[in-house]
């Protein structure tokens, strides 16, 4: 499961940056959280391009089959769209809304994982 989990993750940090979503990191937090094995943090260009990135993200999670375990909260007008998917997170933020709540510094003891780029 561990395995799959990371390779889901990867790919989907790798979708976000094809989809030309900015800044893209992935936080490997399974040593210091039970929320969750990873978060996925991502800067969208715009509130239409927020909605491309999660529609996008969905479409792909459902395609692996992870239907049951896939909730999100937020829109493209919040600045923050959490997608959470069987132990993965992913947050889409605008560049306002990322600046302000400012994940990576809360979740600094969390592990970057840096070999996808």
């Amino acid at each position: 499961m561990v395995k799959s989990c990371k390779n889901s993750v990867l790919a989907l940090a790798k979708i976000l940056e094809e989809k030309k979503a900015k800044d893209t990191i992935i936080l490997d937090i399974r040593k210091i959280s039970i929320i969750a094995d990873y978060f996925i943090i991502s800067t969208a260009q715009s509130p239409a391009h927020s909605k491309t990135l999660l529609n996008t993200i969905i479409k792909k999670i459902k395609e692996n089959g992870h239907k049951k375990a896939l909730s999100y909260e937020g829109n493209e007008n919040t600045g923050w769209i959490l997608l959470d998917c069987d132990g993965i997170v992913v947050h889409l933020f605008s560049e306002e809304k990322r600046n302000y709540y400012h994940l990576e510094q809360l979740w600094q003891e969390a592990k970057e994982i840096t070999s996808w780029k």
